[in-house]
Order: structure tokens, then sequence, then C-alpha cells
């Protein structure tokens, strides 16, 4: 069977409609149906100027990199859970799920997607473990929705690969965490690739209940917390081979750091996960809120703070998550969303437009979403 026939298949796979479940009885709130028409104004914006519908994939040089299309996938997939307008997009999910397969190399040992389109739309390149599993993420997110086997077995995959990119070696300071990439030039293991790699873990314990997966899970959670917590309560990005450390603290590091703790949390039943995502949530708050919240960070690394955030809101209400993701969400459509195109120049990151596109197609639709669709029970 041919890449482009297994992704016809997976497409159609993927957009099977989920069953009854309790988004049929959700009544959203004024505010909500206010932002899922900004979700569906910003996506049509996204598929306009950007969509290349030939291949399935977006615009970049010449094509998408594999990290914004990872984005474009989840924001494809969020807004294909609000109610009502939802089913509407389930169809555009299979599309970016056929257009994945440009970017996948099964003949790697193991398989997963290389950083950019493979021939003949591009030259492949390493493999980032973060976009692979920003691409599992987004893909067990649509199988808990479907419940498409497809959708789960290629998420195994990418956590396989993930599992590869494990520092073996103990002389390095700090011995273990998934490296950034498979480049054998590469020195950095990072927060971004062993946070949303210990969030995967979780899930796809939760869903197989292959214990592998769990001990995979807490392996990378704790490497990071003792490998790279910040003197503030905050992650830091990355540590080198010489032990040298990037004190950066993005708010997506926050953000999965926070999904993790939730989920695990809900699959061993320690609180004292729950505990230290509270505290985290509690740390990154003051950071990333307030007046000056517009320029706080990437509009794309706010958004999977933002989805974090209300995960850990669906165990454990604030008030203060959900005011404080609503006031980015107001601001950005205020503020920066250019009424004649409907796109968002951030000025921060003015040449990612995808990447921004899609951030706020995310964030509107989270903030239309159900509140009980971030609950790792549900």
């Amino acid at each position: 069977m041919t890449k482009a026939v297994i992704g016809l298949v997976l497409a159609a796979l993927v957009a099977a409609p989920a069953g009854a479940n309790a988004a049929a009885r959700f009544k959203p709130t004024k505010q909500q149906k206010v932002d899922a028409k900004r979700a569906a104004a910003s996506y049509a914006a996204l598929q306009r100027f950007y969509y290349v519908p030939q291949y399935k994939v977006y615009k970049g040089d010449p094509y998408a990199f594999t990290w914004p299309f990872s984005q474009a996938l989840s924001a494809t997939v969020a807004l294909a859970g609000v109610p009502r307008i939802g089913p509407h997009y389930s169809n555009d999910v299979g599309d970016r799920v056929a257009g994945l397969e440009h970017y996948f190399d099964d003949s790697g040992k193991p398989p997963g997607y290389d950083g950019e389109a493979r021939s003949p739309l591009g030259d492949g390149g390493d493999k980032y473990y973060d976009d692979n599993e920003w691409i599992g993420l987004a893909l067990v997110r649509r199988w808990q929705e479907t419940h498409s086997p497809p959708l789960l077995t290629r998420a195994r995959t990418i956590f396989n690969l993930v599992g590869s990119g494990w520092d073996p070696d103990q002389a390095h300071p700090c011995p273990g965490g998934v490296f950034f990439n498979n480049s054998p030039k590469n020195t950095d293991r990072n927060t971004v690739t062993n946070a949303p790699g210990a969030l995967l873990g979780a899930e796809l314990y939760a869903a197989t209940g292959n214990l592998d997966y769990l001990l995979w899970s807490i392996q990378m959670y704790d490497w990071v917390r003792n490998c790279l917590a910040g003197p503030n309560g905050l992650y830091l990005d990355h540590i080198r081979f010489d032990g040298r450390i990037d004190e950066t603290t993005w708010s997506y590091n926050q953000g999965t750091m926070i999904g993790a703790g939730v989920l695990l949390y809900r699959v061993t039943g320690n609180r004292t996960y729950l505990a230290q995502a509270r505290q985290l949530a509690n740390a990154a708050l003051p950071r990333f809120s307030g007046s000056r919240l517009l320029s706080a960070d990437r509009s794309f690394f706010l958004a999977i703070y933002f989805e974090n955030l209300l995960v850990l809101d669906a165990v454990r209400p604030d008030r203060r998550y959900r005011k404080t993701i609503q006031a980015f969400a107001d601001g950005a459509w205020g503020k920066v969303r250019d009424k004649s195109t409907g796109l968002f120049p951030f000025p921060q990151e003015r040449n990612v437009q995808v990447l921004n596109q899609a951030a706020m197609i995310r964030i509107y639709s989270d903030l239309a979403r159900n509140p009980e669709d971030f609950d790792p029970r549900s």
C-alpha cells in the first residue's frame, strides 16, 4: 500500500464522527459562542491564505516545516471539538492527517516524522522529538473523540521514536533526558522534548493500560524536575553536554509540565503530581498574565500553556486560569488581528504566520469547548 493510499485511509477513519457524549448536552455561554465564531473565522483565514489543497499542506519555504504543520493539526482538532460547529470540521481533520504523510519516514529505525516535508515536497531532514510529540498528542486527542484505531496506532509509533531519543550516556551532566533531535551533532536535552513526552506517555497509558508508557512518562517527568527546575519555580529550557543550562522560561514548557502533572495524578492517584501542577501554575501566572500578556511570549507557545491550564482547571478549578486566557484572546482579537485579512501578525514573530494563526484558532476553540473535555477522567 503506497503512502498516498495510507494517508487516504487514515483520513477517512479520522473523519468518522464520534458517538454521542457530553458535548451534545453542553450549553455554551454567550462568551463561548463568541469564541466559537472567532475560532471559525480565524480558521477560514488560515485556509484562505496558507493552505495548499493540492498536497493538503501549508505554505512555508515553500511548504511548512513539521512544527507549524503540527500546530495546524492541533488547531484543527481543537476546532473539530467545539460544540455545535465542530462536526463541520471532521473532514478537515482528515485532511490534516492525510497531509502528515508528506512528512512521515516509514523507513526510519524507528519510523517517525522528519523536520520538514519529504521528497518531492522537501528534503525531510532530522527528526525533532518535540515535533513528533505534538503530533502524537493531537492524534490521541482525536482518538479520544472518534476511537479510530489508526490514530492510536500512529501515536504509539511516535512514542517509540521518542523513547529512542533518550540519552543513554551516564557520563553526561544530569544523565538521561530526550534529545532535541536525532542529529549526531545535537548536544541539547530539553524540557520541550521531555515534558510533552511525559504527557504523551501518560495519555497512551490511560488509553492502553500498557505499564511501559507510564514508566516512561514518570521517568521523563522526573528528569525535567531534577535537571531543569529553576529557582523561581519555573522550568528552564535545556541542558547541554558541558552542563551549561539555557535559563529561558518559555510558557509552553510550564504548560506541558502542568498537563503531565495533572494526567499523572489521574492515572496514578498520587496527589503529589497534582500539587506540583498547581504550584507550577501559581508560579507561571505572574509571568504570563496581566497587561503585558500580548508580549509576554510567542502566541504559539502560549496556546500550549493555556490548553494545559484548562486541563488543570477541569480538575481543580481556579477562576484565574480562564480569566487569563480570555484576556489574551480578547486582546489579540482587538489589538493584533488584521480586520482586512483575519490574520494575527504578532510583532514578536511576523514571519511565522501559520504558527500564529494556528495558535489563535486553538485558543478560541479551547475557550469555546466544554470544560469537561479537558478533564482526563472524561
